[in-house]
């Protein structure tokens, strides 16, 4: 529920490898880019993820994906540790938050905490 979110990273080119691979489960792929950097999306999404690479280090982010199963936050997971990820907390349900909060978490190579989340029941 996001129009973009842009992250500046320390190394572009592992960066977008991580996140493309990482994201592929939940249908993001790239939508454009150029040499300020990439915009990758969902088909036919209303919001993206943008990365661009930096010499300043920004504070550590936490962002979360929709995913519209349960079955598509256990390939996240399993992509992003793949991908280079270190985990953060395996795919499970997450009652603190609601009963039906299903999700996963790894950081990613900027030390981003990067969520896959589902709320459907069961």
């Amino acid at each position: 529920m996001f129009d973009h979110i842009l992250i500046g990273v320390s190394d572009y080119t592992t960066a977008k490898a991580f996140f493309l691979q990482a994201l592929e489960p939940l249908g993001v792929t790239v939508w454009h880019e150029n040499s300020l950097g990439i915009e990758m999306s969902q088909p036919g999404g209303i919001s993206s993820l943008c990365l661009r690479q930096t010499d300043e280090h920004p504070a550590r982010l936490h962002i979360a994906f929709t995913a519209s199963s349960r079955a598509e936050v256990d390939a996240f997971y399993r992509a992003a540790l793949a991908a280079g990820g270190q985990d953060h907390g395996a795919p499970g349900l997450r009652p603190q938050y609601h009963p039906h909060y299903y999700a996963a978490f790894v950081i990613g190579p900027d030390g981003h905490n990067v969520e896959a989340v589902c709320h459907a029941k069961g």
